[in-house]
């Protein structure tokens, strides 16, 4: 597997919130996936964990979630100016995600036209962004997205690991 873009420092920055977030997930017993949506000044607009067992939720992935929160944030921000704007088109915001993209998150980054996504661990089971499927540089799609990949892959995919080991025991 292999992604078009290297990954930046403050990509590695950024995954620490994520990896934040995924730990949390944990308190549900939820599988530890963390999300977060920066803007374009890098400052934090949504951030998400896994919340389906949580909330009894199959849609409750940690990306969804940071998505939704975000653009909640930019409708107030834009009502708080007095400014149109229909919050949910997340332009010239990253999304960094500790678990690559599932089809259903990868429809929704395309859908919320987030231009970047920064992801650790690859999904060879699930992943759409490169492993199975890869709907974020699909190009019959109206939407393209940067993608770069195995951000601090080890620590994610050693958080999933320890996981899904002790829930083996």
């Amino acid at each position: 597997m292999s992604t078009n873009e290297p990954y930046h420092a403050e990509h590695a920055a950024w995954m620490g919130i994520a990896l934040d977030e995924a730990r949390l997930a944990l308190d549900t017993d939820d599988v530890p996936i963390g999300a977060v949506v920066l803007g374009p000044d890098g400052g934090v607009l949504g951030a998400g964990r896994n919340e389906r067992e949580a909330h009894g939720d199959p849609t409750a992935h940690a990306e969804i979630v940071a998505i939704r929160e975000a653009a909640a944030a930019l409708q107030r921000h834009a009502l708080e100016l007095g400014e149109g704007g229909d919050g949910w088109r997340l332009e010239d915001c990253t999304l960094v995600v500790t678990l690559e993209p599932c089809a259903m998150c990868a429809g929704a980054i395309v859908l919320a036209r987030i231009p970047r996504v920064v992801f650790g661990a690859w999904d060879e089971k699930a992943g759409a962004a490169g492993s199975v499927f890869d709907i974020l540089r699909e190009r019959r799609l109206n939407h393209w997205v940067e993608v770069y990949a195995g951000v601090r892959e080890d620590e994610c995919s050693a958080l999933l690991r320890d996981f899904f080991a002790a829930h083996r025991k």
